[in-house]
């Protein structure tokens, strides 16, 4: 039976070759990585915070650690994965360019994936209510913790200029449907996922 992905989900599945190895940071509930061991027969392993992610992903047959990014990160050596994805979790992270470069470390390539807050329904929204958008993909309100930084395409790709990481695509989502980039990306795309290498 092929497993339903959410559509941003489904879209950084589609960037994972047959048999790959692949590491999944902030995993949740394993629904991603067992799509990927399913449907595309990866070696899988996964990081989570969260214990109740931690016991869906086991309930699901994964093989997945309880710990932050870091200490998952520190205990494997250089290129033991083809690729590393950390799916809407980068803008809780304190440092996102060290965990870039250890993702970059440990994986042939990065796959990363957060909500555009440069998008044009995210700024009229702040500007008319003067409240801080609630994107789809992220369903806490501020006030519930953890709480993101919110960021940009922009900021994201002007990060990665700055540290030397070369960006090798960036895919654009409108709402899950990705779109292509010909003018006002970072006003268009709710949701962006870059490829790093």
């Amino acid at each position: 039976m092929v497993t339903k992905l959410r559509p941003d989900l489904q879209a950084v599945a589609n960037l994972i070759l047959s048999k790959e190895k692949v590491l999944d940071l902030g995993c949740g509930d394993g629904s991603l990585l067992s799509y990927l061991q399913t449907e595309k027969e990866v070696i899988a392993r996964g990081v989570e915070l969260h214990e109740i992610g931690v016991l869906a992903c086991i309930a699901r047959g994964l093989s997945v650690r309880q710990g932050n990014l870091h200490e998952g990160l520190d205990d494997y050596p250089d290129q033991s994965f083809d690729a590393v994805i950390l799916s809407h979790t980068l803008p809780y992270i304190n440092d996102p360019a060290g965990t870039i470069c250890e993702m970059l470390r440990v994986g042939k390539r990065a796959i990363i994936s957060f909500p555009n807050f440069g998008y044009w329904r995210y700024r009229l929204e702040l500007l008319i209510l003067g409240r801080m958008p609630n994107p789809p993909e992220l369903p806490n309100p501020w006030e519930s913790g953890p709480r993101p930084r919110p960021m940009t395409l922009y900021d994201f790709e002007f990060l990665c200029t700055r540290e030397g990481i070369p960006i090798n695509q960036i895919i654009h989502l409108y709402h899950g449907r990705r779109i292509e980039p010909k003018w006002g990306q970072n006003l268009r795309a709710s949701a962006v996922i870059f490829e790093l290498r």
